[in-house]
């Protein structure tokens, strides 16, 4: 039995970026350009309509932004994943993106075939940010305020004691296996413990995980 395609949503303002990317994932024979939006204000109708597995979402638009649109996504019982297109990869809004939800970013230049592994990556569940990125934007655009680090702290209070140790671990950008190895847990329980985490802290993935780490200013458990 065939595999069903990767249904995808482009969202960006520029026709010609959402042609070049209609382009590279239409060589892809796993992949399907179910839709496309101008604006964050199309995407609800749109994802009704098509039931897209992930969205490509531009962030600068000069209606509904992508912010917007991804807060909007997550309020949906059955989501879609996000991945967010930019410019640069030093976007201050990259940050806010990932907070409300997105499973990781792209840059608009990016290689072709970098942005259809990366739409597979997130219809497999698996976020498009490697450690040494998700360290890099943490480091430059968190804002480390006060009351932020409070309500982190709060936050990760509501974890055991393993389960802590595994959302630091992750925040150190450690792999599923580097973390098994540390903590001398097998892989399934180092899976077990991070869908719990996400269940408690009602996050989607692993690099909001990291981000509520950082946020609580602690560089253990």
């Amino acid at each position: 039995m065939n595999t069903p395609a990767i249904r995808v949503l482009l969202v960006d303002d520029d026709p010609l970026v959402r042609a070049g990317l209609r382009i590279m994932l239409g060589g892809a024979p796993d992949i399907e350009v179910a839709a496309e939006a101008a604006d964050g204000a199309e995407v609800p109708p749109l994802v009704e309509a098509h039931s897209p597995d992930v969205v490509l979402m531009d962030i600068r638009m000069p209606g509904v932004d992508g912010l917007a649109a991804t807060r909007a996504l997550r309020g949906r019982e059955r989501p879609p994943d996000v991945i967010v297109l930019t410019t640069f990869n030093t976007d201050e809004n990259i940050l806010e993106a990932l907070r409300a939800g997105a499973a990781g970013f792209v840059l608009k230049d990016s290689a072709p075939q970098e942005i259809v592994r990366a739409v597979r990556k997130v219809a497999a569940g698996d976020p498009v940010l490697s450690p040494a990125v998700t360290r890099q934007l943490i480091a430059q655009m968190s804002d480390g305020t006060k009351r932020h680090a409070r309500t982190a702290r709060a936050r990760l209070a509501a974890l055991g004691q393993r389960e802590r140790e595994v959302a630091y671990a992750i925040a150190r950008g450690s792999s599923n296996a580097e973390i098994a190895a540390e903590l001398h847990m097998s892989l399934a329980t180092v899976k077990t413990h991070i869908s719990r985490t996400l269940t408690k802290l009602d996050l989607n993935n692993r690099v909001q995980i990291a981000l509520l780490v950082h946020d609580a200013g602690e560089d253990s458990p």
